[in-house]
């Protein structure tokens, strides 16, 4: 049987033939590449990726670098100087050379908690620097290496250190603005400011007077007026006054004004205390009272006269002298009077304690 061919019509794209192939082949396959160019091709491509990362963190760091050299010259940044690179010849410092009394709660303080506000030093063509703000903690500093011997805590201080380029005016004036915030700081100091500044041979102005104007711009009219006649009592006795910065505002323009009325009275004053090492502040400002002319009126407003009653004899003071970590204290008991004397200003404990402390006192003497 002869079997027949079917038959399809198809019907054709009419233009050119497309191009066709066989199945499962394309027309041109990638050329394969061996091991060694796979890994040439790989090398290459990490090397210079690497070089561009390698670029981008040298930018980075020339740009962090920049940053903190522009920062540290306007003394924004922060760094622990070595004591003994600190020098402190270029400012006359505005407190009077001696014991200070809060110095120990400030030794406290950085002891336990650290130092919160680093001082400010100016850096020197020599490597080392010259200290600019920071005076009682840079003392402070210094006292806790000698008493502890711990370099590793105390021998490196905070500092700020910005680069040279301030002249000396600018530098008192910095160093006056950061003590005029403080409420420790005295007229009689401000007042020594103002003529060792007067008096240093590298500031342009020699007048004490101008000195004023020019380094406590910042403060009112009426505390540069207290800070000139202030200046008449350091110049006459400063260097005979232990504690200058314990005189009170009246009682400095009290003895101003005493001086231009009484001719020589520096001179007396001085001879008082000439020798007498071993004065408290009490004693001092007793003195000085004296010959201003207070203690006679501020007594007799205090304790007005009473008559003597003959039926009660007056009794003897009682006095004592008694031993504490802070010196040797003086205690006189009288009628009607308790005194106690002590190297120690009692203005700078809060009233409410003193009162406390007083209470309890006496509540001790009555039991």
């Amino acid at each position: 049987m002869t079997k027949k061919r079917r038959m399809f019509d198809i019907d054709l794209p009419e233009g050119p033939a497309a191009e066709t192939f066989p199945a499962g082949k394309v027309s041109d396959p990638p050329a394969r590449r061996g091991p060694m160019a796979t890994a040439i091709a790989e090398t290459a491509t990490s090397t210079r990726e690497r070089h561009e990362i390698e670029a981008q963190i040298r930018a980075e760091n020339d740009a962090l670098a920049h940053e903190h050299v522009r920062l540290k010259r306007l003394g924004l940044v922060v760094d622990l100087v070595p004591l003994d690179q600190i020098e402190m010849t270029k400012l006359v410092r505005d407190r009077k050379k001696g014991p200070d009394a809060e110095l120990a709660e400030l030794k406290a303080s950085i002891a336990e908690l650290g130092l919160s506000n680093p001082i400010r030093l100016e850096a020197r063509a020599d490597g080392r620097c010259e200290l600019i703000q920071g005076y009682r903690r840079l003392a402070a500093y210094r006292e806790l290496l000698d008493d502890t011997g711990d370099a590793d805590r105390f021998g490196k201080i905070p500092a700020v250190v910005s680069q040279p380029g301030d002249d000396l005016e600018a530098l008192y004036r910095k160093m006056v603005d950061e003590n005029l915030v403080r409420k420790d700081i005295s007229f009689a100091e401000m007042a020594m400011l103002a003529l060792d500044y007067a008096s240093d041979p590298g500031t342009a102005i020699s007048d004490p007077e101008k000195a004023v104007a020019v380094l406590f711009k910042s403060a009112g009219y009426q505390k540069r007026s207290y800070i000139r006649t202030f200046m008449a009592v350091v110049e006459r006795l400063g260097a005979d006054l232990l504690y200058p910065q314990d005189i009170p505002r009246a009682l400095g323009i009290a003895l101003a004004r005493r001086f231009e009325q009484v001719d020589g009275l520096a001179a007396l004053i001085r001879a008082e205390l000439k020798g007498w090492d071993t004065r408290s502040v009490t004693d001092e400002l007793a003195v000085l009272r004296r010959f201003a002319g207070e203690a006679d009126e501020g007594e007799a407003r205090e304790q007005p006269a009473v008559p003597p009653r003959p039926d009660k004899p007056a009794k003897a003071k009682t006095s004592f002298q008694f031993d504490r970590q802070d010196g040797r204290g003086k205690c006189v008991a009288a009628v009607g009077k308790l005194e106690i004397q002590l190297d120690r200003d009692f203005t700078t404990i809060d009233r409410r304690r003193l009162e406390q402390a007083v209470r309890l006192m006496l509540d001790q003497l009555d039991g």
